[in-house]
């Protein structure tokens, strides 16, 4: 039986992509994973982060799925949402890994709905679908370092040509303080546009 886990990392973002990363594994190998004692990126140190990313690759598929700002804000004038646009990376994932059960970190209030919805991408498609699922099962864990390792390394190469814009989230006052700094016209493509913090920028 083939599992594939999914989490993403930039979703608040308001630099750089957003990354949604399938990590798939035959059942029997799952606890190649589980020995790596893995847990949610966001209580790991970047390096150790980078040192985990490598050995999942080792053991297991990577389908990491990069959604660009420009992308994010051409989908959401269209009226898809974050929740939306995460569901079309998840669809891919799903049928580039073909797996037969997906363990998600639930994006949706509801995980019932949300699992039910993700069950129609694939005939026989089990879904287990949970809040703080990345802290729960190894395989949503490694697919949350996977995806946050991506991302970092979108930013480091960001940071290379504009060395300033801080973690690209609206928390960061160093990137608070690159948006302010440049006309709405020159904004960079790396910047999410459609994003409120860039009209709070603009005041």
């Amino acid at each position: 039986m083939k599992l594939v886990g999914i989490d993403e990392a930039g979703r608040g973002s308001v630099l750089g992509p957003l990354v949604v990363c399938g990590v798939a594994i035959e059942e029997e190998r799952l606890k190649y994973l589980e020995r790596l004692k893995l847990k949610d990126s966001k209580k790991i140190t970047p390096k150790r982060r980078v040192v985990l990313s490598r050995k999942i690759r080792k053991i297991a598929e990577c389908h990491p799925v990069h959604i660009s700002a420009n992308d994010i804000d051409l989908l959401r004038s269209k009226d898809i949402n974050l929740n939306e646009i995460e569901k079309i990376a998840m669809r891919k994932i799903i049928g580039d890994s073909k797996p037969d059960v997906s363990f998600i970190d639930c994006i949706d209030v509801k995980p019932e709905r949300f699992k039910n919805e993700i069950e129609k991408f694939q005939d026989k498609l089990k879904v287990v679908a949970e809040h703080g699922a990345d802290d729960k099962y190894a395989i949503v864990s490694a697919a949350s370092i996977v995806a946050k390792v991506e991302r970092d390394m979108a930013i480091h190469k960001l940071k290379k040509e504009f060395s300033d814009i801080g973690s690209g989230y609206p928390s960061d006052p160093k990137t608070i303080l690159f948006l302010k700094n440049i006309a709405y016209d020159d904004l960079p493509e790396f910047v999410r546009r459609s994003w409120a913090t860039i009209e709070r920028t603009r005041l």
